[in-house]
């Protein structure tokens, strides 16, 4: 099951028209990597929920064949959280093991390494860490003797020259006896609610420390960094979609353009996301920034999590701190 529901607040605007997993990352849809990595593994048969734009995962998506996998949606009316998505697909989970996978995520995370400890460990549930070797923003998980002790709070900073923190990269290998702790027809998060009560219940939740490349794209300084992270890796530093055009004499570097952009002569953009349709006007320049059409956003209150922004002519700027 592909976790796709969420709204990605901190997104906004680029999920203004769609959801967080449908959004391009050099052309194809963030969910449709987590899509082909399931199917890599040998994983044909794919859930994904849906409630915010749910349109927009569909038509990412459409039935998964192009991506190596068969796909049924599950709608969520009102949104149900990690565990409460679940809980709403039960009747299509129960009877087997199943992976759930965070839509958000790029990776290459030997997922047979972490089945092979999921058995070994004979667990009710396996969670896939990661070194959380720069100390971002992702909540600690302690473990003892190769399993989950308890979920913390963000890292501290001040101890760098500790052993670097694990953190949980959103895969996990469950069994369909997890139903037991996870509460019918009412919200609930996996980590919060669930694995603690199994845990406290003698139930035996496996600790699989990964290694490989791992991506998290929930913020827009993530999903520019982590665009122009996977350009380098091709030897280049500006994507650009379908139709777009850079007129001669703009300059553009470091940036990621979306379908049908035009930078006009004389421009100059770096280190920029540019949504489909945006034109950036003549000797107009642009840094560290977030552009989508000002028509995009005209009736929508930003989200409490956005971050501010400002129309400018026929556009919509967010500012990025770098």
């Amino acid at each position: 099951m592909i976790l796709a529901a969420g709204y990605g607040e901190r997104l906004w605007p680029l999920t203004a028209d769609r959801t967080k997993p449908a959004l391009p990352v050099l052309g194809k849809p963030l969910v449709g990597y987590v899509a082909e990595y399931m199917a890599q593994y040998g994983i044909d048969e794919v859930l994904v929920n849906l409630h915010h734009r749910p349109e927009s995962v569909r038509a990412a998506l459409g039935d998964g064949s192009s991506f190596g996998v068969k796909l049924h949606y599950v709608h969520e009316p009102v949104i149900l959280g990690t565990s409460g998505a679940l809980d709403n697909a039960r009747d299509l989970l129960s009877g087997d093991t199943f992976v759930v996978i965070n839509g958000k995520i790029i990776t290459d995370i030997d997922l047979n390494a972490a089945f092979d400890t999921h058995r070994r460990m004979k667990a009710l549930a396996t969670l896939v860490l990661l070194k959380n070797t720069k100390r971002e923003r992702f909540s600690v998980v302690e473990t003892r003797d190769g399993l989950v002790a308890r979920f913390c709070g963000m890292p501290d900073s001040s101890s760098a020259a500790m052993e670097p923190p694990l953190m949980f990269t959103g895969i996990q290998i469950l069994e369909s006896r997890i139903f037991d702790y996870i509460p019918c027809g009412i919200f609930s998060h996996s980590t919060t609610d669930v694995y603690p009560q199994a845990i406290a219940s003698g139930e035996r939740i496996a600790a699989h420390v990964a290694e490989g490349r791992w991506y998290e794209l929930s913020t827009l300084h993530r999903y520019l960094d982590i665009s122009l992270a996977l350009l380098r890796s091709q030897d280049r530093d500006v994507y650009e979609g379908e139709n777009a055009r850079i007129e001669p004499g703009a300059e553009v570097r470091e940036s990621i353009l979306w379908n049908n952009v035009v930078i006009e002569k004389g421009a100059r953009v770096q280190r920029v996301v540019l949504g489909d349709g945006v034109r950036v006007p003549a000797d107009e320049h642009l840094q560290n920034a977030v552009v989508v059409r000002a028509e995009v956003v005209s009736d929508l209150t930003p989200p409490a999590k956005a971050l501010k922004g400002e129309v400018i002519g026929d556009n919509f700027v967010v500012l990025l701190s770098q």
